[in-house]
C-alpha cells in the first residue's frame, strides 16, 4: 500500500510537469524566460524527487536502470535553490521524470501486489 501512494505521487507530479513541458514551444529558452511555468515544473520535480527518496529500498533494488544519482542530484539543486541548476532541470523534464514514469509503470506490471491497496 505504501508503494501505491508513493506510485501515486510520483505519477501525478511527474504528468503535470510532463503536460507544461509540451506546451512549451521554445523548449528550454522558453521554459527559463517563464518564472511561473519553471516554478511550476520545478515544484512537481521536487515532490517527485522527494517521493523517489522515501521508496522502500525493494522497490529502488529492483529499479536499477532509474537514475538515482541524477535524482538526488536534482533534489539537492531544487532544495538550496541554487542558481545554477538549469541544466538538471532540463535534464530532469527531458529525460530523467519520463524513463523513471516508464519504469515504475513497468515494474508495478511486474508486481501488481505492491501496488494494491489493502484494506
Amino acid at each position: 500500500m505504501y508503494a501505491k501512494a508513493l506510485f501515486d505521487i510520483v505519477h501525478t507530479s511527474g504528468e503535470q510537469a510532463l503536460k507544461l513541458v509540451v506546451a512549451l514551444e521554445g523548449g528550454a529558452d522558453e521554459l527559463f524566460a517563464s518564472p511561473n511555468t519553471l516554478a511550476a515544473i520545478e515544484d512537481h520535480l521536487l515532490n517527485v524527487a522527494t517521493t523517489l527518496a522515501h521508496l522502500p529500498p525493494v522497490v529502488m533494488l529492483r529499479l536499477p536502470q532509474v537514475d538515482w544519482t541524477g535524482w538526488g542530484a536534482l533534489l539537492q539543486a531544487l532544495r538550496q535553490r541554487d542558481p545554477q541548476r538549469r541544466d538538471i532541470v532540463w535534464y530532469a523534464v527531458c529525460g530523467l521524470l519520463p524513463a523513471t514514469l516508464v519504469l515504475l509503470d513497468q515494474l508495478r506490471a511486474q508486481e501488481p501486489d505492491w501496488f494494491e491497496i489493502q484494506y
